[in-house]
């Protein structure tokens, strides 16, 4: 759907025609007779991006013009996805493109699928930060998010017998028109090396001699907001070795060894989270996280001296957001930058750096929060651990002098001394930022009273909400045309422009004949999903059928198990009660497992297995399928949200800091059948119990389990005869008749060894599933509810969210 934004310049069918001839012509060097489906793409991506351009510049001459504070967002990931339809949505003028095309004979609709997803980002943390940069525009609040450039990105993943596996992602293989290289955009980064200190001025100055050194390159993508008036940038880094070719060795015949220190260098942007189960892929990881903070922070305050002339007011104009602790490293250089660089003292360098920096937090696992050995911090980065050894030392005297005992001391420390001494980045991210935020508002309780409780209780204050949100631009409006139609048919053209105006849908919900349309709109969506089901994996899916969906990272404590472990069940159920009134349900799985994730491949390989067996059994008579769609993205996503009738949010209590896909599952009218975690107690408060279906423990359920009995779940299981058939089911091969032994071990650990309490919860999990087929049963009791999930989402905007943080984070002001 086009939506009706004002375009940004004046521009007609004919003009457009015109440009995109002239882009093909002069940019593509091709006439229209001769050029290829993917020329047309080329030609029309760069066409749109010249309207972008006129905002983007016109934008940042304002903020340089008004003195404008902006905003620098750090994230190791921005998953982005296709741009053409967002960009072009954004500026009104989808519909004209489409019929500027059709002069030539070339369909939109059909360019829009040759556009590669930008391989930079892997889940929920890459699509908030992208959502979060297209609402910063939107709100022309003047932001540069910075990230890193990837060749490949995350890997492709394609299914072999059933297991997953990783190929390079090329989505630059054909270019990417929505850049613009900035090769005079180039700074040093330094690993290794030296330290050298000399007194200077009556004070110690040091001097960092780093052993190797490369150059990160700038690409800049502009990023427009809704309605098209303002433009912020997207800035890359690509890593570029010193000297790209050791010439003396090449001379003498070695020209696989001329490269060696080339092919070093840019790996560090080559791909995204490389395996760290390595000494090596540690290394690389440390490495792309300082490369990319460092060339950003010089970038800055490159920025800030040319318009300002001192660093000492950085903090009046800056505001840097760290997205999780990836970044957090920015904060030893930072303080770097200032103390070595520009010659300030400590305190005032200190209070700078916190008065910029504020940090996002977006996990709670153990895991997650990086830790990075100290003797690998001191060989990479020396100056950078004296920095932290130092930080640490006078944030605990000030501890000490205020009575912490030693105990205290070290639960504060920046350095675990207990597992062979590594730096907690969460820690320094938490005292290097004058804000600390979660991501929900059960998220930032834990977050006060388990992982920051300590650090909340010596240096409190800092810690603040921001439940996520998502840009319904790219997650309605774009994503799901009809229903939006319907919305505006119903509501008015300002339901596109103020999300919180979805809330006058309610009294429709008692409308028999407004649900029969919000029902109709959704046909076309599964029909869609089904032919993708046939194209890619040649099973035919009935889209009448109730679907079920489940769309994440492929994690443990995100449970797809506990789904698999539903579906062997109700297999089970559906042979042996053949007579019971049975709905037909479409079981979706898709999602990526990370490389050396050996228990999360294996659940994508039970997922295989168990849908080989069931979808090819004849007494099922198709009354459940399971799919499991390879390669998941944010185009893929597209797809299979607005198509899904149940969104399954089921991660253990307390494990997930937020979530974003059940904001945009919600709002597309899916239910939610989810525990009370992360933004699922939000939208709850909103949407009601009654429209969802809540089971499984709490939060404070699964800690007293975890207390009293431990992982242990024999008891469980052999008080549940449904959950004793299933596990029985694995552990004797039934899915796996080839090979019986293939889950024994998988079994054994959801029996004697389950720390996310999949067995503990799936009783509930069951009945909660039985309440969905009643519900299911009564269109109206459904399409009710359906409705009233969509009427409620509008506070899950990532407008509001970024509102938030400028007003309570950043203090900047939006409408620039």
């Amino acid at each position: 759907m086009d939506v009706p934004a004002e375009p940004t310049a004046e521009h007609s069918v004919e003009s457009l025609h015109d440009a995109i001839l002239a882009r093909l012509l002069y940019n593509i060097g091709k006439t229209p007779s001769r050029a290829s489906q993917r020329d047309w793409y080329a030609a029309t991506a760069l066409t749109i991006r010249d309207r972008i351009v006129d905002v983007w510049t016109s934008s940042a001459a304002r903020a340089r013009a008004q003195g404008a504070k902006r905003v620098a967002y750090f994230s190791l990931e921005f998953l982005i996805g296709r741009l053409m339809f967002d960009a072009a949505g954004n500026l009104g003028m989808v519909e004209m493109l489409r019929n500027a095309l059709a002069l030539e004979g070339i369909d939109l609709d059909h360019l829009r699928t040759l556009e590669p997803d930008a391989a930079l980002g892997n889940g929920g943390l890459g699509r908030l930060a992208a959502c979060f940069m297209e609402s910063m525009a939107t709100l022309a609040i003047p932001a540069f998010g910075y990230g890193i450039r990837y060749d490949h990105g995350l890997f492709r993943q394609t299914i072999t017998d059933g297991w997953q596996q990783e190929i390079p992602e090329d989505w630059l293989s054909s270019g990417n028109p929505w850049e613009f290289q900035r090769p005079e955009l180039s700074y040093r980064v330094g690993f290794g090396g030296s330290v050298t200190g000399a007194i200077e001025a009556g004070r110690t100055a040091f001097t960092w001699n780093p052993g190797e050194t490369l150059f990160a390159v700038a690409f800049d993508t502009p990023m427009v907001g809704y309605g098209g008036h303002h433009a912020n940038t997207l800035r890359l880094w690509s890593a570029r070795a010193a000297d790209p070719l050791a010439l003396d060795a090449f001379n003498r015949g070695d020209h696989v060894g001329a490269l060696t220190d080339r092919v070093r260098a840019e790996a560090v942007s080559r791909v995204l989270y490389p395996g760290d189960d390595s000494p090596a892929g540690q290394e690389l990881r440390l490495r792309q996280e300082y490369f990319f903070a460092s060339a950003s922070l010089q970038d800055m305050l490159r920025r800030h001296l040319v318009e300002h002339d001192t660093v000492r007011n950085l903090a009046e104009f800056v505001a840097i957001q760290l997205n999780d602790t990836h970044p957090a490293i920015g904060i030893a250089e930072l303080m770097r930058l200032l103390l070595d660089v520009h010659g300030l003292e400590w305190d005032e360098a200190w209070r700078i750096t916190q008065g910029c920096i504020s940090y996002t937090n977006h996990t709670l696992l153990p895991e997650a929060l990086e830790m990075w050995p100290v003797l690998l911090l001191e060989r990479l980065l020396p100056r950078h651990m004296q920095i932290i050894y130092l930080l640490n030392a006078r944030h605990l005297d000030t501890q000490r002098a205020a009575g912490a005992d030693d105990r205290l001391l070290a639960g504060l420390s920046l350095i675990d001394e207990g597992s062979g001494r590594r730096v907690r980045m969460g820690h320094l991210a938490f005292l290097g930022s004058h804000s600390v935020n979660g991501v929900s508002a059960l998220h930032t309780d834990l977050m006060r009273r388990t992982i920051f409780r300590d650090l909340d209780a010596a240096v409190g204050g800092r810690i603040v909400n921001r439940t996520n949100g998502i840009t319904f631009r790219r997650w309605l409006h774009q994503t799901n045309p009809g229903l939006t139609r319907l919305l505006v048919d119903t509501l008015g053209d300002r339901v596109l422009r103020d999300p919180m105006t979805l809330t006058d849908l309610m009294p429709h919900a008692e409308d028999a004949g407004f649900r029969a349309a919000f029902k109709a709109q959704r046909v076309p969506r599964k029909q869609a999903m089904a032919r993708l089901v046939a194209a890619q994996l040649g099973l035919v899916v009935d889209p009448e059928a109730l679907f079920d969906i489940q769309i994440k990272r492929i994690h443990e404590y995100k449970r797809q198990l506990l789904n698999i472990l539903h579906a062997i069940s109700q297999y089970n159920a559906i042979r042996a009660q053949p007579t019971r009134d049975w709905r037909p349900r479409v079981k979706f799985f898709a999602g990526k497992a990370a490389p050396s994730y050996t228990l999360a491949k294996q659940i994508i390989r039970l997922a295989h297995d168990v849908a080989r067996v069931v979808n090819s059994d004849p007494t099922v008579r198709g009354l459940l399928q399971v799919v499991f769609m390879p390669n998941y993205n944010v185009s893929l996503a597209e797809l299979l949200i607005p198509s899904a009738d149940l969104s399954e949010q089921i991660s253990t209590a307390g494990m997930e800091a937020s979530g974003t896909g059940n904001m945009k599952l919600a709002l597309n009218g899916a239910l939610t059948i989810g525990t009370m975690d992360g933004a699922n107690v939000e939208i709850c408060e909103r949407v009601g119990a009654a429209n969802m279906f809540i089971f499984g423990m709490s939060t404070e359920e699964v800690e007293a389990r975890r207390t009293s009995t431990g992982f242990d779940a024999t008891a469980t299981v052999a008080a549940c005869p449904a959950l004793r058939d299933v596990v029985e089911a694995m552990r004797s091969g039934v899915f796996s008749p080839e090979e019986p032994q293939r889950y024994a071990a998988l079994a054994d650990r959801l029996i004697h060894s389950d720390p996310f309490f999949v067995c503990a919860d799936f009783d509930s999990y069951d009945r909660a599933q039985d309440l969905v087929d009643a519900k299911w049963r009564d269109p109206v009791a459904w399409w009710r509810s359906a409705v009233i999930n969509t009427a409620n989402m509008g506070w899950f905007s990532s407008d509001r969210t970024i509102g938030e943080y400028a007003a309570g984070t950043w203090n900047v002001k939006p409408g620039l």
